[in-house]
């Protein structure tokens, strides 16, 4: 059941997703060679936990998976890993490398929920036309995130505009509706049929978030039961918002 969001409880929410918004700005401002994934990671924590927030990933349960909670405020995933990479004091970032950062901040019982891909330093026109695509990709699927149609306009929007730039969509992982739980109904895939799946309403708050491969979208899990990495060693990047379904046009609520 797809949860509709009272004025109050939007008001809620909006501040756990500034405060995310604000720990990627963070982020984004420390990105360098020579900087470890672990170390972004505490500036993440400090600035949701300076505001009042709590990261909402740290610890977050995996009995499903039969391993650890995952141990970090935010998944850090760098080059061929797409998601859940795990923050580490070894993991040095190197000039050219592309680094995917998500991160969920709760908050007075809500949850905000964004990722963002960076270059560090200068990339290859690869990388950068990759992160365009995957960004533009999310503002192509909320063009349909609009009261009255289908959950699947959005995801169709999202995966023709990917393909249609010669990139590859991830299937296994997808969005989803989010509020007092960091994941709620709707599933939202990059991919479908138009016209499909449930009808869009004013009040609900979805995390739209394009996972893009430049090339084979095959995936594999390691052996840390979190990282996803591709099967042939391509770039990844991951671009995620959470949004509100207003009576017009969507709201962003996790742009500063």
């Amino acid at each position: 059941m797809v949860e509709i969001k009272s004025k109050r409880e939007i008001e809620l929410m909006k501040e756990a997703c500034r405060i995310t918004a604000l720990a990627h700005k963070a982020i984004e401002e420390a990105i360098r060679p020579g900087i470890t994934t672990l170390e972004l990671d505490k500036i993440a924590e400090k600035v949701i936990k300076e505001n009042g927030g709590i990261p909402a990933q740290k610890g977050y349960p995996s009995e499903e998976k039969g391993v650890p909670p995952f141990p970090a405020t935010i998944c850090a995933s760098v080059n061929d890993e797409v998601i859940h990479g795990i923050p580490s004091s070894r993991v040095h970032l190197k000039e050219g490398d592309i680094i995917s950062i998500d991160m969920v901040t709760f908050k007075n019982g809500y949850n905000g929920d964004a990722a963002r891909t960076y270059i560090v330093g200068k990339g290859s026109k690869e990388a950068e036309e990759l992160l365009n695509v995957t960004k533009q990709a999310f503002f192509e699927g909320i063009k349909y995130a609009i009261a009255g149609n289908r959950i699947g306009d959005v995801c169709h929007a999202i995966g023709e505009f990917v393909e249609s730039k010669g990139f590859g969509v991830i299937k296994e992982f997808q969005g989803h509706g989010i509020g007092r739980s960091m994941h709620e109904d709707p599933a939202i895939p990059n991919y479908g049929k138009a016209g499909k799946g449930i009808k869009l309403e004013p009040g609900m708050t979805l995390a739209i978030e394009p996972m893009v491969v430049a090339g084979n979208p095959n995936i594999y899990e390691l052996e840390d039961g979190w990282t996803i990495i591709t099967q042939d060693g391509s770039l990844s990047a991951h671009y995620e918002n959470t949004i509100l379904i207003t009576e017009k046009q969507p709201e962003i609520l996790t742009i500063l």
